[in-house]
């Protein structure tokens, strides 16, 4: 039974890849994701808030005016992601032990009990040294970790969803292909309003539990990894 569940399952997976081949990777439509979804119902945007500050003044207080606040801060709102991680990591650890210990007993005179005793003992045995320990133990390890990041992207981020405290919760995804490879970028996570500039940006390093994913789907990734066989291999076998 295992076994043709197993087959099947195969077999429906090479089916699928079957399918694409000669064609290029499909893009994923974005609609109905929670951008489109937080967009559609969301708030309409002004279209003449550009109310001056007071009677006198020359210069309006609206989003569209010169001095107005573009910033994202509501459901729908687009605001742009900026990443630029240049990370480097090395680590070295070494470590040794050695000890050693030797304990030694012996009983040449008690009352003339050992004479005695060595009477019966097989020959060549004797008390000289009756009890003698020695012991030894040696360890040492080493180990290295170096690792180097980088990555430069620009993305643009909807608002979709206003927390009660204010916070925002914001996700980007990005698609390109070129050829017959698929460029995926996706980003979610927490923004504070006060942390977005007033060029409506924000670096990475200010989103909470961010997840930032960038890979990729296409002929080539498709060459970089192993058949099904082999990952089905790789799991089953205990060796």
């Amino acid at each position: 039974m295992i076994r043709a569940v197993l087959c099947g399952t195969l077999a429906l997976g090479a089916c699928g890849r079957i399918a694409e081949v000669g064609r290029p990777p499909q893009l994923t439509s974005n609609a109905g994701g929670p951008e489109h979804f937080a967009m559609a119902v969301g708030p309409v945007l002004p279209e003449a808030a550009d109310v001056p500050v007071d009677a006198a003044s020359l210069w309006t207080g609206g989003p569209r005016s010169l001095l107005g606040d573009r910033r994202a801060g509501r459901r729908g709102d687009i605001l742009t992601v900026v990443i630029s991680i240049d990370e480097r990591a090395e680590f070295d650890n070494s470590s040794a032990r050695s000890r050693s210990g030797s304990e030694g007993l012996s009983v040449p005179d008690l009352f003339g009990l050992p004479q005695s005793l060595e009477d019966g003992l097989p020959d060549g045995a004797g008390l000289d040294a009756a009890v003698s320990l020695d012991s030894s133990s040696d360890f040492s390890g080493d180990g290295s970790i170096r690792r180097k990041e980088r990555l430069t992207l620009r993305v643009a981020a909807t608002v979709v969803e206003v927390q009660a405290n204010g916070v925002l919760r914001i996700e980007g995804t990005q698609e390109v292909r070129v050829n017959n490879e698929v460029r995926v970028l996706l980003v979610t996570g927490f923004v504070r309003p006060e942390d977005v500039t007033r060029q409506n940006e924000i670096t990475y390093d200010k989103i909470a539990s961010a997840r930032i994913s960038y890979g990729g789907r296409g002929q080539i990734t498709d060459v970089q990894q192993p058949r099904y066989g082999q990952q089905v291999a790789d799991i089953l076998l205990p060796f």
